[in-house]
């Protein structure tokens, strides 16, 4: 694999960034996942604006949107295949151990590995710890990901492909590396932002494309859903058959379906939407 780190092109296995690197240490950094069609990333324009965005929230230097432009274009040149997956990992860089950061340079990683279509279904689990919709990380694309990490691996030992979490207060959040969308009396609705969910790029061009309606939603409404899925740059819209063992009918059910439709329709006509 060849990836771009900190200006160039370098063979993986002989590219080192330093163990003092603060997105190492203390998690300091923030990234982003692109789908890659063909060689071409999906999104990119989005992608690159919540990078920015994530990385003013947690106070990193503006990241050069041209340069990384260029070491996307570069790293998907340099690895052909048909589906990627491309992550672009922006760090505070060298820096002293503990939480004060050093002077140097932000650290800048892009590379894509090859990735499976995903399943056109998964099912999910709740998990009993939450998401606090007032952390200074709440909505950040952060690297600090370890509750992801032991989410997931709850969900896998129950045979799920995904956890689905709530807020400090009780509302349905998000999943691990998922926005989640409801069925409820035949309307599409999702939680809103101040939820503490990430704004996803998929969730985001969902709403647009399906009218899709963001709603505080209890918990237990995971409960009562006529229709359950998830969103996310890998898995597009994907359709949820069973929340915490419980089955749900007819997968994908009417509303998923033309969701999933309208998306892939949308997608494909416009690689950066």
């Amino acid at each position: 694999m060849t990836i771009w780190l900190n200006g160039s092109l370098q063979d993986a296995d002989g590219a080192r960034v330093s163990v003092l690197d603060h997105g190492l240490t203390v998690g300091d950094g923030v990234f982003e996942t692109l789908k890659a069609v063909q060689g071409r990333p999906f999104a990119l324009t989005r992608h690159l604006a919540r990078l920015t965005a994530s990385a003013r929230a947690l106070g990193l230097p503006e990241p050069d949107l041209d340069e990384i432009r260029h070491a996307c274009a570069a790293v998907l040149d340099a690895n052909p295949m048909p589906l990627g997956r491309l992550r672009i990992t922006y760090t505070g860089g060298l820096a002293p151990l503990g939480s004060e950061r050093g002077e140097a340079r932000p650290t800048l990683v892009v590379a894509v590995a090859g990735t499976p279509r995903r399943p056109d279904t998964t099912a999910v689990v709740t998990v009993p710890w939450t998401r606090n919709e007032r952390g200074a990380l709440a909505g950040i694309k952060s690297t600090s990901y370890g509750e992801n990490v032991v989410a997931l691996a709850r969900a896998k030992e129950h045979g799920a492909g995904e956890a689905l979490l709530a807020n400090t207060a009780g509302a349905l959040c998000e999943g691990t590396a998922s926005n989640v969308f409801v069925v409820l009396d035949g309307e599409l609705h999702t939680p809103p932002l101040a939820s503490g969910c990430l704004a996803g790029i998929t969730r985001a061009l969902v709403l647009e494309w399906t009218g899709a309606k963001e709603t505080d939603l209890p918990y237990d409404v995971l409960e009562r859903a006529e229709e359950v899925f998830l969103t996310s740059t890998l898995r597009d819209v994907q359709a949820v058959r069973a929340v915490d063992g419980r089955e749900l009918p007819a997968v994908p059910g009417p509303v998923t379906a033309k969701a999933a439709r309208t998306f892939d329709e949308q997608a494909a006509a416009d690689l950066d939407p």
